[in-house]
């Protein structure tokens, strides 16, 4: 494709009544991006685009400016390929409405869209119990050297991300928004570390685009177009991840749910997902066998922040970290278990807080 008529690409993606498939059908009828461009809001009627969008579309092409626009992108440094460039996920191409124009925000050069992807996504209202799962599911699939796939939404889909760059692994996060926008704010911290360093900011929406709840189901696709399977780790009956988690199976993608305590509202998502078939997931190599990736190499990359943090542990520390990685435990069992004094336990286990190992999950219990 020339570059003139690539312009034409951004030209139809920047406006918001043209999805892929009349985009599509347009270019089959006109042959080109150019062509259906520049064809008269009369044909565009007669060949069924409607009255009202046709209309839209015409007052749209009389304020838009290809220059401005292109200029924008390349001030922000913003990336876009197409669906027929080589650089365009091949997973993405195989589902029933794949984007025709993604905007990236990271270094493309690094290929990260060329690596086994998996998405984890869940509630935006995460327990205590969902974050922890959260980030063991998170760190196994990291080390076994897939890149993780999120929406960069509050509760598991920041922890997912966040986890990823803390394991020294990569991360693909999804927006339902243009890329130059940082939805939510809260989650700057994220979207910065991403472009800067472990992975790719990614969307089907063009730049200046503000998110809308209606958008968000559109974004769900390409997180799980995107990836091999998706994981929900914790979500309500009524939780979006049941959207990703459906298109997934749509998609012939797997679909894999955490099971979590009956008591919790935030459970019944996994749960109807694993009535539904989904493969239940206790730890990450239930997740591996099922992809057939239980021989992928496992990666314990000398650059992982939490593996030269682990290699200065003490022995009675790293006894804490692996009964605690069993369950959580209350301080008295940890003495049983452990044999370590009282008061030198005290001691360990505040400092193993402060470091960032354990976590005081309140009532005297501790967990990792």
């Amino acid at each position: 494709m020339n570059s003139e008529e690539k312009e034409y690409w951004l030209g139809f993606s920047a406006f918001p009544g043209i999805g892929p498939l009349r985009f599509k059908l347009l270019r089959k009828y006109f042959g080109s991006a150019k062509k259906a461009w520049n064809a008269s809001e009369v044909k565009l009627r007669e060949i069924g685009l409607g009255e009202k969008l046709s209309k839209q579309f015409t007052e749209f092409k009389k304020t838009f400016s290809f220059s401005d626009y292109l200029g924008k992108l390349k001030d922000l440094q913003i990336n876009v390929i197409t669906i027929l460039d080589k650089e365009y996920p091949q997973l993405l191409k195989e589902i029933a409405s794949p984007p025709f124009v993604l905007y990236i925000r990271g270094d493309i050069h690094k290929d990260w869209l060329k690596k086994k992807t998996i998405a984890v996504v869940g509630t935006r209202n995460i327990t205590q119990y969902g974050e922890q799962v959260t980030r063991e599911i998170t760190t196994g699939l990291v080390d076994a050297g897939l890149t993780i796939v999120s929406g960069m939404a509050y509760g598991v889909d920041a922890v997912a991300h966040q986890t990823a760059i803390d394991a020294g692994g990569s991360t693909i996060a999804v927006l339902g928004c243009g890329v130059d926008l940082i939805h939510p704010k809260s989650n700057a911290t994220i979207y910065w570390k991403i472009i800067k360093k472990a992975g790719l900011v990614i969307s089907e929406f063009p730049i200046g685009m503000f998110a809308d709840r209606g958008m968000f189901p559109a974004r769900n696709r390409i997180i799980s177009g995107l990836s091999l399977g998706v994981v929900v780790t914790e979500g309500a009956q009524d939780s979006g991840s049941l959207i990703t988690a459906r298109y997934a199976a749509e998609q012939g993608r797997e679909v894999f749910a955490v099971p979590g305590p009956i008591t919790s509202s935030l459970s019944k998502g996994p749960t109807i997902l694993l009535k539904q078939g989904a493969k239940m997931v206790t730890e990450v190599g239930d997740i591996l066998e099922e992809l057939k990736l239980s021989n992928y190499p496992i990666i314990q990359s000398t650059n992982n922040p939490i593996n030269e943090k682990i290699n200065k542990l003490t022995k009675e520390e790293i006894k804490i970290i692996e009964i605690l990685k069993r369950e959580n435990l209350h301080f008295d069992e940890i003495i049983r278990k452990t044999g370590i004094s009282s008061n030198k336990l005290g001691s360990i286990l505040t400092m193993m807080e402060m470091k960032g190992f354990i976590k005081n999950l309140g009532s005297g219990t501790y967990g990792v």
